[in-house]
């Protein structure tokens, strides 16, 4: 089965259960016992997991992604020196834009806030003026900036995997430009 992962490889994971009946009943453990392949690219792995069944529940593992995603954008360091003023019509085409700028993604709950903003604006007298004649584009990235910056460190992964759970599309705000460390 294919997952998203946070690197450009596509890795397959293929699992099996392996325990019997008579292995459980003689184990005093409450550990299950798995196999795990993975493949990425062409070579391929076999291991054998032994996990408690409690992270095996779907809730258990969509705050363990999480738990691995924030920790992930803890270690991005937040650029200090701006590359150059960045044009733009709305919040999210200011976002892409940085992303493609610095090749850094930018964080779950930064992505969600962006496409917040830029619906706040429908309606508004301003909604069809580009975003940049309205707040200085150096102002404006800034401020995603800072936003960025408190999500990378302030978050918790319990909040996001609640997030992540109640919306079935929440991959799409996640973003698969990740930097080398």
């Amino acid at each position: 089965m294919k997952r998203a992962l946070p690197w450009s490889d596509q890795v397959d994971v293929i699992s099996s259960d392996e325990s019997s009946s008579s292995s459980s009943s003689s184990s005093s453990s409450s550990y299950s016992s798995f196999d795990v392949e993975v493949q990425v690219n062409d070579g391929t792995k076999n291991v054998a997991v032994d996990q408690p069944p409690k992270e095996l529940s779907s809730d258990g593992l969509l705050i363990r992604k999480a738990e691995i995603y924030q920790e992930y954008m803890k270690q991005l360091p937040i650029p200090t020196q701006r590359g150059s003023v960045i044009p733009f019509t709305t919040w999210m085409g200011l976002g892409r834009s940085i992303k493609q700028l610095y090749g850094q993604p930018l964080h779950y709950l930064t992505n969600i806030l962006l496409k917040q903003w830029d619906h706040s604006r429908v309606g508004s007298e301003d909604e069809h003026r580009p975003l940049d004649i309205i707040v200085h584009p150096c102002k404006a990235e800034a401020t995603v900036w800072l936003v960025e910056e408190l999500h990378r460190q302030t978050s918790s992964h319990h909040h996001m995997a609640k997030l992540w759970q109640s919306d079935p599309m929440h991959h799409a705000f996640i973003d698969s430009i990740f930097p080398q460390l």
